[in-house]
């Protein structure tokens, strides 16, 4: 009977956007070691935490310390452990060190088998590469927005609209400012949100903030 160790994640809005909660990541464990007869002696998780980098995920750094020699780390899918192929890759190389196995119960990825460790590369590369395309294409239609001046379905953070076009609001921009100082220097999402709503600080609608909120402000800055 192979030791097995779970991991579990889902990010700030995971439950919402992704559509697989905690729970239920852990029942897709616990079935996979009782058909497999495996022995699962630990599961560890980040619940509201992003899938960027594995530094400041204490469940991910745990379960892969927890996993040694002859055992396996099982997890729901490969996008609970990283958003990259770097990442992605790391992880499985200091799995491979320690002489344990890989397990993604929904890709059915095994990388005790040749097969599986092909496997598993192809799709890390795969899903960076659709991120990318994604992320490419909001970027390129916000930039094209922001420098003819074109007003956004939904006026942002930062600006008015004024006869069709966007005009800078003086008192967010500096508002926008703070925020990507505090990303800058390390503050989570919700830290930054939680923030603002302390300051009374309002949202463009005159609402609270919440880290969805703060993320996409955030990335409309980048685009």
């Amino acid at each position: 009977m192979q030791k097995v160790v779970g991991y579990i994640r889902v990010s700030t809005t995971g439950q919402v956007e992704e559509g697989v909660s905690l729970e239920a990541q852990r029942a897709k464990i616990e079935a996979w070691c009782n058909l497999n007869d495996g022995e699962l002696v630990a599961v560890f998780e980040d619940a509201g935490i992003s899938g960027g980098g594995t530094a400041k995920r204490d469940g991910l750094l745990d379960a892969l310390k927890a996993a040694t020699k002859g055992m396996a780390l099982v997890t729901y899918s490969i996008s609970r452990l990283a958003r990259n192929t770097r990442d992605m890759l790391d992880i499985a190389e200091q799995l491979e060190k320690k002489g344990a196995d890989l397990v993604s119960l929904s890709e059915r990825i095994d990388t005790t088998t040749a097969s599986g460790r092909m496997i598993f590369r192809m799709l890390a590369v795969l899903a960076e590469f659709e991120r990318e395309q994604i992320g490419e294409r909001t970027r390129m239609a916000l930039a094209h927005k922001k420098a003819s001046g074109d007003v956004y379905a939904a006026t942002p953070f930062g600006f008015e609209a004024i006869a069709g076009r966007l005009v800078e609001v003086k008192r967010e921009s500096a508002i926008v400012a703070d925020i990507l100082k505090m990303r800058g220097a390390g503050a989570s999402l919700a830290q930054i949100a939680n923030n603002l709503n302390a300051k009374g600080i309002e949202g463009k609608r005159g609402g609270k903030w919440f880290p969805s909120t703060v993320r996409y402000l955030i990335q409309r800055q980048a685009a």
